[in-house]
């Protein structure tokens, strides 16, 4: 079961790092062209949110079920990258979508909900993009999304 999830979180990486993109870039073109917010720029930023939440939850159920809490975090950099940084940095990521999406919901200007979006989801791509490097640097064998 572990090694369908291990895939399954590692395959829907994309799919979250590819709608991030697509929202903030979006998101800047909506907050500098001022552009109005559309239903289908409220459609993708929620079907980002969704697809951050999924892989959160597959990867709670592989921190956990693999027992990387209980893991001495003294020795490798890769047990110490996997069991406290990579959880927490896209944790905050997470909450950065979160808040960013309930921000703009609440906003009523199209220019205001764009901008709540680009800062919010480009932060947290940014930490993304960052938690992803030191996984590079940690983890020997591994690389920026497979590519070398």
């Amino acid at each position: 079961m572990n090694d369908i999830l291990k895939s399954a979180h590692s395959g829907w990486r994309y799919v979250v790092f590819l709608l991030l993109i697509i929202a903030v870039v979006k998101a800047l073109s909506g907050w500098f062209g001022n552009k109005t917010y559309t239903e289908g720029d409220r459609k993708l930023n929620v079907f980002a949110l969704i697809s951050a939440h999924i892989q959160l939850l597959i990867g709670l159920v592989l921190y956990f079920s693999e027992g990387w809490y209980k893991l001495s975090s003294a020795g490798a950099p890769a047990v110490r990258y996997f069991k406290m940084e990579h959880i927490t940095m896209m944790v905050v990521a997470i909450i950065l979508i979160t808040v960013g999406n309930a921000k703009s919901k609440k906003l009523t200007e199209a220019v205001a909900k764009h901008r709540a979006i680009a800062i919010f989801f480009g932060l947290a791509l940014i930490l993304i993009i960052i938690a992803i490097l030191l996984m590079v640097k940690a983890v020997p064998g591994r690389s920026f999304f497979g590519v070398s």
